[in-house]
């Protein structure tokens, strides 16, 4: 596991667009991501970057996981799990009393991951993944 740098960028944006086709994240979604101080993280496999994660924090109140992508050839090992105790550790550093996050709601592996935690569905954000209109499920976890 190593910071997310800017060369990182282009190698997410490859499972950005494997993972999620037209509703994914553009490189300067990225870069003001990283701008912005966010906590970033990616997951590496003999140096190629194979998932990634990130966290804003909005201490002392909240942490939002932003995304978390693992390469499809990747899923099911364990670098979700990794990912995703990596920022519950960051949220718990700075001192969050709550993790939040969205989630598609027909993308029910990430679903369980998340239940697996404790997070518990909040609400929903009706047709908030454009363009496929696929609803969101807001998802919260108190630390």
């Amino acid at each position: 596991m190593s910071d997310f740098r800017w060369w990182h960028i282009e190698p997410v944006l490859t499972i950005e667009d494997e993972l999620f086709g037209a509703e994914r994240w553009t490189a300067p979604m990225f870069w003001n991501e990283l701008a912005s101080g966010h906590y970033y993280r990616v997951y590496l496999a003999k140096g190629e970057v194979v998932g990634y994660a990130g966290l804003a924090a909005s201490p002392p109140d909240e942490a939002w996981i932003n995304n978390v992508g693992v390469r499809r050839d990747f899923q099911r090992r364990g670098v979700g799990r990794a990912l995703v105790d990596d920022l519950h550790a960051e949220a718990a550093r700075v001192g969050a009393r709550q993790i939040l996050l969205e989630v598609a709601a027909d993308n029910e592996p990430a679903q369980r991951l998340y239940a697996s935690y404790g997070f518990e569905v909040i609400g929903r954000r009706r047709g908030y993944y454009q363009p496929s209109n696929t609803d969101a499920l807001v998802m919260s976890h108190d630390l």
